[in-house]
C-alpha cells in the first residue's frame, strides 16, 4: 500500500448528487463521456493513483534530481520515471488536451475531479506532464497560424513536456518588470535573450523535447515591446530544434539551457530551474530561437490562459494533499491507543484509541469539514467552466450568459487557489500532523512530506496577498461586482429557502456570515473611493484596501465553503429518508455533521473580521521602517 488515501465516494457525491453533472455528461459537446464512463475513469485513475503513481512519492523526495552544470541536466530518480511512464501509458493525460490535436473533449468538472487523484498521490507527475494542457493553450491562441497549430499537435503526438516561463530573478511577481527580450530574424523566428527563474519542469530525462512558453519583450518591431505587461509577447522556444512537419528532432540543441536547479523544502522531485536564453557563454553559445505565438503581440493575455489553469491546479493540489493528510490522520487516530477516556479516568481504566478523546475528534471533524467543503469549492468552480466550454463549442462565446459564467469562474479562481492553499497548509500542520503527536514530525509517516510539499501552494502562481488583490481589484471592482452579486444572491436564496428544518439554525448563521462578508466589501469599496483625489479623497487610503484584501479572500472562502457544505447536508438529509446501506447512512450522517460543525465554529468569527476590517487605519503604513 502506498501513502495515498483517496475519496472517490465524495468526489462522485459532489459531481452527481450535488451538482447534477449527470445531466451534462453524455450531452453535446461531451457525448463520449456520459456519467457511467466518468465513473469508470475515476475508478481506474483511483487504482493508478493509489498504486503506480503513489509508489515513487517518498523515494523521489528522498532522492531528488541532482543538477550537473556541465551537461545542464537533472535526471529524475528511476522510481519516478516508472510512475511517469505508467501515467503516460494510461492515456488519461488526453483528458487535458484539446480534441482537435489528439485529446479528449472533457468537461472541466470531470477534469479537476480526476486531477485531485493525481495531485494527491504524486503531484510531481502532474507537473512534469503539463505538455498536453499547455499544447491546448497553444492551439487556442494560434490564431489560425498553421505552424503553431502543428506545434501543438506534435507536442501531443510525441508526448513532449512544456513549461510556463514568466518569473525573472530581479522581477519576481512583478512580471511587467521583466527584461528578457526577443529580436526578430529574417526567417520568421526570434532570438530570445535573458534569464528566468523558478521554472517548473524545465529539465528532466522524461521527454525527448520540452517547449517553453516564454514571456519576452520584443525589440526592433514598431508598436510593441513597451514597458509593463502590455509590452510582453509570448514565444514558443523548444529545447531541441525539430522538423515542423514531422516533429522529428534535428539533433541540434537550441540555445536555451537550465543553469541551476533550486534546493527546496518540498516537492523536491520536481525540478525548479533557472533557465538562461541565448547567452553566448552558456552551452554551445547558440541563440535561443523561438516563434511568436499566433504572430500577435498579446503575451500577457495569452499567458493568462496558462496561469488560470495553473491556479486551479494549485488549489486542487493543496486540497488533495489535505484530504490524504486527513484520511491518514484518521486511520492513525483509530489505531493509536493512549490515555483513558475522560469520562472514565480511573487509574485502572482501560486505555482507548485517541479517536475517543474530545480534542482529537474536534480536530478530525475540522479537517473533514474543510476538506469536503473545499473539494466542493473546486468542483463548483469547475461547473461554471463547464458552462463556458459548452457555449464556446457551440459558438456562443459572446452571449451574455457565457460572459457571466466566465466572470463567476474568474471570481472563484483566486479563492480556490488562495483560500484552498492557505487553509490546507495551516490545517496540515496544526491539525493533521498534530494528530500524530511527536510521530508526525518523523519521516515514518507521510504527513511530514505533505506539510513540506504543501507550503509551495501558498506561493505558486502568486502569493495569497496577490490572490487577494486580484480578487478585489480585478474580479470585484473591475467586474462592477456582477459576479459576486450573483453568488451572494444564490446563497441568500438558499438561506431563505424552505429547506430541511434540521438546518434552519445553520442557514441563519450562513445569512449572518454573508451579511458580514458583504459589509467588508462595502467598507473596502468606500476606502477605495476615499483614495481618489479627483473626488476629494486621499490617495494613501488605498493602503487600507490592500490591508484587507487577504482578509476578504479568506472570509469569502469561509462563506462559500459553509454554503456548499450545507447544500451537501441538504442532499444528505434527503437521502437519509430513503432505505440505504449502512455505509451510505454513515456517509450522509458525516455530511450533516461536518456542515453544521463548520458553520457553528467558523462563521461566527466573520463578525470579528468585519470589525477588524472597519477599524483598519494607516498606522502600519505610517510607521518608520527603522521601527520594524
Amino acid at each position: 500500500m502506498g501513502h495515498y488515501k483517496s475519496n472517490v465516494r465524495d468526489i462522485e457525491f459532489n459531481l452527481f448528487e450535488v451538482f447534477d453533472r449527470g445531466e451534462v455528461y453524455g450531452t453535446a459537446p461531451f457525448e463520449e463521456l456520459d456519467a457511467g464512463t466518468a465513473k469508470e475513469i475515476l475508478a481506474e485513475l483511483d487504482r493508478l493513483a493509489c498504486g503506480e503513481l503513489a509508489a515513487s512519492f517518498e523515494d523521489s523526495d528522498r532522492h531528488p534530481p541532482i543538477f550537473d552544470p556541465v551537461t545542464h541536466s537533472a535526471p529524475v530518480t528511476p522510481s519516478l520515471k516508472r510512475s511517469y511512464e505508467a501515467w503516460m501509458e494510461s492515456g488519461f493525460w488526453r483528458l487535458h488536451a484539446a480534441a482537435e490535436i489528439g485529446g479528449q473533449e472533457t468537461p472541466a468538472s470531470l477534469l479537476w475531479a480526476t486531477a485531485e487523484l493525481i495531485l494527491g498521490s504524486n503531484p510531481t507527475i502532474w507537473l512534469y506532464s503539463l505538455g498536453p494542457a499547455f499544447s491546448s493553450v497553444i492551439h487556442k491562441n494560434a490564431g489560425g497560424v498553421k505552424r503553431d497549430e502543428r506545434i501543438a499537435q506534435i507536442m501531443v503526438e510525441r508526448l513532449w513536456g512544456s513549461t510556463m516561463v514568466l518569473t525573472e530573478p530581479d522581477a519576481g511577481s512583478d512580471v511587467g518588470a521583466g527584461t528578457t527580450y526577443a529580436e526578430p530574424n529574417v526567417d520568421g523566428t526570434w532570438n530570445i535573450s535573458g534569464v528566468k527563474r523558478f521554472i517548473t519542469g524545465a529539465e528532466s530525462d522524461l521527454q525527448e523535447n520540452i517547449v517553453h512558453l516564454v514571456l519576452a519583450r520584443p525589440r526592433g518591431v514598431e508598436g510593441v515591446g513597451g514597458p509593463g505587461t502590455k509590452g510582453l509577447s509570448l514565444f514558443l522556444v523548444p529545447k531541441y530544434h525539430f522538423d515542423l512537419e514531422t516533429g522529428e528532432l534535428t539533433g541540434e540543441r537550441n540555445g536555451v539551457y537550465v543553469t541551476n536547479v533550486e534546493h527546496k523544502m518540498g516537492i523536491k522531485s520536481s525540478n525548479t530551474c533557472e533557465v538562461t536564453f541565448g547567452d553566448p557563454q552558456v552551452g554551445g553559445g547558440e541563440p535561443a530561437k523561438g516563434w511568436l505565438l499566433g504572430e500577435v503581440h498579446d503575451g500577457i493575455r495569452q499567458m493568462f490562459d496558462v496561469i488560470e489553469n495553473a491556479r486551479m491546479m494549485v488549489g486542487t493540489k493543496a486540497i488533495a494533499t489535505l484530504s490524504t493528510g486527513y484520511l491518514n490522520a484518521l486511520d492513525y487516530a483509530k489505531t493509536r491507543v493512549q490515555g483513558a477516556d475522560l469520562a472514565n479516568p480511573g487509574k485502572d481504566a482501560p486505555r482507548v484509541a485517541i479517536l475517543e478523546h474530545p480534542d482529537v475528534r474536534r480536530s478530525l471533524l475540522t479537517q473533514k469539514a474543510y476538506v469536503e467543503g473545499m473539494r466542493a469549492l473546486v468542483l463548483y468552480a469547475a461547473t461554471w467552466r463547464d458552462r463556458v466550454q459548452v457555449a464556446e463549442l457551440a459558438g456562443q462565446v459572446d452571449a451574455d450568459e457565457t460572459r457571466l459564467a466566465a466572470a463567476v469562474n474568474d471570481l472563484l479562481l483566486p479563492i480556490v487557489k488562495g483560500y484552498g492553499s492557505e487553509r490546507s497548509w495551516v490545517l496540515l500542520g496544526t491539525e493533521s500532523l498534530q494528530t500524530y503527536g511527536g510521530s508526525g514530525f518523523l519521516e515514518d509517516y507521510p504527513i511530514e512530506q505533505y506539510v513540506r510539499d504543501a507550503k509551495i501552494d501558498t506561493l505558486y502562481e502568486g502569493t495569497t496577498a496577490i490572490q487577494g488583490q486580484d480578487l478585489f481589484f480585478r474580479k470585484i471592482v473591475k467586474n462592477h461586482g456582477v459576479a459576486l452579486d450573483l453568488l451572494a444572491a444564490e446563497i441568500r436564496l438558499f438561506v431563505h429557502s424552505d429547506g430541511r428544518a434540521e438546518l434552519q439554525e445553520s442557514r441563519e448563521l450562513l445569512g449572518t456570515g454573508l451579511s458580514d462578508a458583504e459589509a467588508i466589501v462595502s467598507q473596502m469599496l468606500a476606502d477605495l473611493v476615499a483614495s481618489d483625489p479627483s473626488s476629494g479623497g486621499t490617495v494613501t487610503n488605498v493602503y487600507k484596501v490592500a490591508l484587507n484584501t487577504s482578509r476578504l479572500l479568506l472570509v469569502l472562502g469561509d462563506v462559500l465553503v459553509a454554503w456548499l457544505l450545507l447544500r451537501q447536508a441538504q442532499v444528505a438529509l434527503d437521502r437519509l429518508d430513503d432505505e440505504i446501506s449502512e455505509g451510505d447512512r454513515l456517509f450522509y450522517e458525516g455530511k450533516v455533521a461536518a456542515a453544521t460543525f463548520f458553520v457553528a465554529t467558523t462563521l461566527p468569527k466573520i463578525a470579528s473580521e468585519r470589525a477588524i476590517a472597519a477599524a483598519v487605519d494607516l498606522g502600519v503604513m505610517d510607521l518608520d521602517e527603522r521601527a520594524f
